[in-house]
Parts: C-alpha cells; structure tokens; sequence
C-alpha cells in the first residue's frame, strides 16, 4: 500500500506524520516528533488514535542530530509500517522567496535555488532543507516535494506586498509574503463544508499558536496578511514581539549598546506572551495565573487581534466571517470569547455558551458575521500536494511562480 511522508523540520526537531493512500483520499496512520536532537534527543511515535507505539530517548548531552532523527524514523518505516511503499516525502519549506508558489519537487538544482533564500529566512530555511539534503544523499530516487509556507499568499495584490522602500531594495526581493500558508490552505480548502457563505465571501482567517498571524480571504484567496517580510510581524506570540516600530531596534543599539545577536534573541525568544508576563509564553498557564501580568499579556493580544481584525475587514471592505484555527485558536475560550466580544462592531453576535462547550460555530443563529473553530491540518496539506505532484510529475514551469 504507498503512502506519503510529510516532514517538518526545525532546529532541533523533526515532527512527521504518514499517510496511507486511499485513491483519492490520505489516511493518517502514524505521527511524531523527534526532539532535542543535539542535547536530550527524545523520539516518539503514535498512531491514529493518539497511542503511543514507540518512545525513546537518549542521555542528556548525545546528540543524534537530524540525520540520525531521520536514520532512526526510516528504520521504524521499514518495521512497524513495512507494510506501506513509500512514494513521496514532502517538506514544509518556510520561504518560496519570489520564485515559487506552487510546491515542487526537489533535485539538486531546486534545493540550491531553495538555500539562495536563507537570507531571507536564516532562523528557519535552513533547518528546513536539512531533511532533503540527507534524503536526496541517502534516497535519490525517492520524490521529495517542497511545500512553501509563503505560497499561499502570492495571490495577494501586488499592492499588499510592497513596502515603502526604494526599488534597488525591494528588487532584491523585500516584499511583504506571509506565513502560514499551508495552514490557510487547509482552512480554505474546507471551509465550505462549514459555511458556504463564509467560503465565497470575505473572511479572516486566524492562526493562533505559538506563532501566530491573520488572514484575509475572499473566496478563499488571500487579500492580506499580517505577517510580512519574516514571520515575526503582526500580531504578538509566544515569545516573539510581533509589529515593532523600527526606531525601538536602533535605540537598543544606541542606548543599551545591544548587538545584532542580543537583539535577535529579544525579539525572537524573549519577547510576546513570554516577554509581557514574565511568567511564561504558554497561553495555558497564563490563562490559570492569577498574575496581573498574564491577564496583560492575554488582553494585550486580544487588543491587537482586534485593531488587525479591524485592518483586515477594511482590506476586504466588508466581513462574513472569521475563523479560529491552531492551538490557541481552538483551545482557548478565554481569548476566543474577548477577541468575539470585541468584534460586535462588525456585525458579530457572540454565543458564549457554544463557545464554552467548544463547538465549531460559536456565534449566533442571527449572526451577520459567523464565527467559527475549525482544525488545521498542515500535514494533511503537505501530503496532498505531494501526492499531486508526486503523480502528476510537475514540468519545472508548472512550479515557478505561476498563478493559481
């Protein structure tokens, strides 16, 4: 039976999830994560249901570094799950820079195209491309497919990607391309079966984690986005700051003295949820913390939720809806019932008791403006796309930039 193995890479983790092919459908049939790779490697894998079918872990100070992440998952392949043939691995790939937005498969000459966009995305990219490299050395003749998290975005008007800058600085590709995509994707491609009139119409999306940004959609194609050129803009996350006004950067230089590292970690690390509570960048502790600090970090996001839900309707000239997805947006009834509160001036009537039992609509049966909890699935998007390209064989044209 083929299957399909979706990848996601970061600097010290691996998680993955595969998939059993079922004609045209994708059956999840086991997923992890590999963590720690280079201080306490900590490997674990679960089936469908949520139980766990193998775990280990290694002494703290090891290092099994991904290639020996991806060693030790591909021999459990050929155990546990020997009974599938693998066709295809696809990547979450964070940055398509200005040339792609469709996923492609990847050669040689496609992942060095791929490492020209480090720059544009050093914290991520990298770690990113790891897996394909090791891949492409050990499986050359395994199709691996990139899926970009920028892609979805590209349909936005070229007027929402620009930045105010001179051209000589915005050729070189520094342009406003959102993150998240393939969550959005995913939202996009099944909002309809929730609510036909949110789907064809205008609606935000918001994918709320620990990284977290905002979508605005109309009939399913983005319009705008509050991520920009990295995925640090917009709204606060866990540990990042979000939208900062730049002259904040050049007074830490001046004024506390702060280098490119310092201030990379404060904005990245030690910033957003983390950095206004002091307590802790996990929406779950904070919502039980009775420190006045948490209950500002909560409301500080709620806040600035609000003015972009704001932003973003302005964008659409209008709202039908608005959508809550990713582990904050489809955990928390406390957020999910300010941000709804907030938003009675555009037309929302918020149903606290549908909110509180967690149910997917979560605004009123007379509601102008629907609001919704829906489950993304990045994996499940990554898996489509490879097996569409795995099958259809994608001619390098069809993966460059086009349009949808």
């Amino acid at each position: 039976m083929d299957a399909i193995l979706a990848l996601n890479a970061g600097s010290s983790s691996i998680k993955f999830s595969l998939f059993v092919v079922r004609g045209e459908d994708l059956d999840l049939t086991i997923d992890g994560q590999a963590e720690g790779l280079y201080t306490a490697p900590h490997f674990i894998v679960k089936d469908a249901g949520g139980h766990v079918l193998n775990e280990k872990s290694w002494g703290k100070g090891d290092s099994l570094g991904h290639d020996g992440a991806l060693e030790y998952l591909f021999k459990l392949l050929g155990g546990e799950a020997a009974k599938y043939r693998l066709v295809g691995v696809g990547h979450r790939i964070l940055h398509g820079g200005p040339d792609y937005e469709l996923p492609v498969r990847v050669d040689a000459s496609v992942l060095a195209k791929l490492e020209t966009f480090i720059p544009l995305a050093p914290l991520h990219q990298p770690h990113n491309l790891k897996p394909i490299r090791i891949l492409l050395a050990r499986f050359p003749e395994l199709p691996q497919v990139a899926c970009f998290d920028t892609g979805f975005h590209r349909a936005q008007p070229p007027l929402a990607q620009a930045f105010a800058l001179p051209k000589a600085i915005t050729d070189r590709g520094v342009r406003r391309y959102g993150f998240h995509g393939l969550s959005y994707e995913y939202i996009a491609s099944v909002l309809a079966k929730y609510d036909e009139r949110a789907a064809h119409g205008k609606t935000v999306v918001m994918h709320l984690g620990n990284g977290s940004s905002m979508c605005a959609m109309e009939n399913r194609r983005c319009v705008a986005t509050t991520m920009s050129f990295t995925p640090l803009d917009g709204l606060p996350m866990g540990t990042r700051c979000g939208n900062l006004d730049p002259c904040v950067v050049l007074y830490l230089i001046d004024e506390l003295h702060m280098d490119t590292d310092a201030i990379q970690k404060l904005i990245w690390e030690q910033s957003g949820l983390l950095g206004v509570s002091g307590i802790s960048s996990d929406m779950r502790f904070l919502q039980d913390s009775a420190s006045p600090a948490a209950t500002a970090a909560i409301d500080l996001l709620v806040y600035r939720i609000g003015r972009e839900l704001g932003s973003l309707a302005a964008a659409l000239r209008g709202l039908d809806a608005i959508v809550f997805t990713a582990g904050i947006g489809e955990n928390s009834v406390r957020l999910r019932d300010g941000v709804c509160r907030d938003a009675a001036w555009l037309g929302l009537e918020f149903d606290p008791r549908a909110n509180e039992a967690h149910e997917t609509r979560i605004s009123t049966a007379g509601s102008r403006v629907t609001a919704w909890v829906i489950p993304t699935n990045e994996d499940l998007m990554i898996a489509r796309h490879t097996l569409s390209c795995t099958r259809a064989g994608l001619t390098d044209s069809a993966t460059r930039g086009e349009s949808r």
